[in-house]
């Protein structure tokens, strides 16, 4: 046989295999798959933005005694006190940002350091899925994630050394290479075993248990609440195990998917195009039809699973990277998929790791400051000012996670829902633009009249709640869809990689350069995200439509091999 022949062949093979599980129906498998790469999203949403409730809560214990200071006045409206109030972190809550040394900025770090991570480990977990495998790598994404989780629920305070913010901040970098990780493994994998029909719907489906598990957050400190009103309400101290149970309850999804990940088989698209091995894929083919018509989700691979190179394939170099995305139509689907998801992450986490503003506006977030007399025996006059009266402690922590829970549910989970069921009848694009423009509408809409929404707790709540579903029905669906169908296989992974991390960049920003900014400037804030989020609108122009073709359609790359 000639070398021509032979790769018409092998290619024949390819394009059979391929199409088999292109024209598959929607079955066992599949939902296996998506199972198990969702369960991973719920842990990966749920470690992620839990700790924007736990961070004040160890504030509170860990700082509470050394900045909280002075007295409530005698005769404070509502109280009947003849004789002032001590300040105590029983009663007050402690203002970390403006009483630490440098206060907003640490809050900053300590919110972000999880998105550093996510960055290294999405750059890291993308090239390592396509140069080992997506097989060897899923999983130690979740290892990681279970060990880092265990040491952040666990982390102290040396006497004579190291604070608790910086142990804790170092577990939450790491904690983030494996979340960050999980994502070019979990989108990458789902897309390459999903079937041309459905592809979009199960990549979102995935993508949406982000939305139960910062709405799960939220419960979990409802109920340890709940749980420990009286300890708390008689010593404040006990809100340390209140957010350590918090970040505690992460590893438990972890641990459940675990061996399934890395039990799941190779994906055949990287057995042939990466590896080789037209025969094993084709084989391994057959086992996922055949598993897919089993009605048991937790069925697991039998028989070997060796592939060996037995036909000649293009690399994935860093040579072969550079040719491929030099060509312009390559590259400006990289650069559309990159920068869509960056813009949206600074608005998106610059938002929702900092949602005390918006808790103080819907009445969530503690008493409002009342005015009151204070005399000033130096100048031997009286002033009228504002502050907030005393608390019960445990009380506005409740209403902090119950005022979490209204806004996941009133906007966050419906819709991430939505999008999965309609993003196979409107199309990826048409839902990324619809998203950016009606998000930056909102954005405008809530900077160019803030003085007067501010004070109006309905019409906001309406307003930020539309932005919210539009966030996830939206951009932040399709930012995670998009990549992992868009780039060829031997480049997938690092594809979806580069603009996950991208996105994290996107949230560092949000977090720690313009999140500190929010309570004194929240309208210029609204108004930085409302034009970033137009920006988001022509990025999409540079994406391809994916719904009904295949990725080796959207690849722009069919002579994968070459002898």
């Amino acid at each position: 046989m000639s070398a021509a022949s032979h790769v018409a062949t092998e290619s024949q093979k390819r394009a059979k295999a391929f199409a088999h599980l292109d024209e598959a129906k929607l079955g066992w498998f599949h939902l296996r798959a998506v199972v198990v790469s969702g369960v991973g999203f719920f842990a990966d949403a749920y470690d992620i933005f839990v700790i924007g409730q736990a961070l004040p809560m160890l504030y509170q214990v860990y700082y509470g005694p050394q900045y909280i200071t002075g007295s409530y006045p005698a005769n404070f409206p509502g109280f009947n006190n003849s004789a002032p109030i001590p300040k105590t972190p029983q009663n007050t809550k402690l203002d970390f940002n403006n009483l630490y040394p440098n206060g907003a900025n640490v809050d900053a770090w300590l919110k972000a350091s999880t998105n550093w991570g996510n960055f290294v480990g999405q750059l890291l977990f993308g090239v390592l899925g396509d140069k080992l495998g997506r097989k060897k790598m899923y999983g130690v994404e979740l290892i990681i994630m279970i060990v880092c989780t265990l040491g952040s629920a666990l982390t102290g305070q040396m006497i004579n050394g190291i604070p608790i913010l910086y142990t804790l901040s170092i577990w939450r970098f790491f904690l983030g290479i494996g979340i960050g990780g999980d994502y070019p493994m979990s989108a990458v994998i789902t897309s390459e075993f999903a079937n041309v029909r459905y592809r979009g719907m199960m990549l979102a489906a995935v993508f949406a248990m982000q939305g139960i598990g910062i709405m799960v957050g939220g419960i979990v400190f409802v109920a340890t609440l709940a749980e420990m009103q009286g300890r708390i309400q008689a010593d404040y101290t006990c809100l340390d195990t209140v957010w350590r149970v918090a970040l505690g309850v992460g590893i438990l999804p972890a641990v459940g998917a675990v061996y399934f990940r890395m039990t799941i088989p190779e994906t055949p698209r990287f057995t042939v195009d990466v590896i080789g091995d037209t025969q094993k894929a084709d084989s391994d083919v057959e086992k996922v039809l055949a598993m897919n018509s089993v009605s048991n989700i937790s069925s697991n691979w039998q028989g070997e699973d060796i592939a060996t190179a037995k036909i000649a394939v293009k690399t994935n170099n860093l040579a072969e990277f550079r040719a491929y995305f030099g060509q312009w139509r390559n590259m400006k689907t990289l650069i559309g998929t990159a920068y869509a998801w960056c813009a949206l992450d600074i608005a998106w986490y610059g938002l929702s790791l900092n949602q005390s503003q918006v808790l103080n506006l819907i009445n969530f977030n503690g008493p409002t400051k009342v005015a009151v007399s204070v005399f000033n025996a130096t100048s031997n006059t009286t002033t009228t000012t504002k502050i907030t009266p005393p608390v019960d402690i445990w009380n506005l922590f409740y209403q902090i996670a119950v005022g979490n829970i209204i806004i996941a549910f009133a906007g966050t989970v419906p819709g991430y829902w939505v999008c999965v069921a309609l993003i196979e009848k409107l199309g990826r694009k048409p839902i990324q633009y619809v998203g950016f423009a009606v998000i930056t509408i909102c954005l405008s809409i809530l900077a160019a009249m803030w003085n007067t929404l501010s004070a109006q707790s309905t019409p906001f709540l309406v307003i930020f709640t539309i932005a919210q579903f539009f966030f996830q029905f939206g951009p932040n669906t399709t930012t995670f869809v998009v990549p992992g169908e868009v780039f060829p296989t031997r480049f997938r992974s690092t594809g979806h990689g580069i603009s996950a991390a991208c996105g994290k960049i996107g949230a560092i920003i949000g977090v720690q350069a313009v999140g500190p900014i929010f309570s004194t400037n929240a309208q210029l804030v609204l108004s930085i995200f409302a034009a970033i989020m137009f920006t988001g609108i022509l990025s999409t122009v540079l994406i391809p439509e994916t719904k009904g073709k295949t990725l080796e359609e959207l690849s722009n790359e069919d002579d994968v091999i070459v002898a």
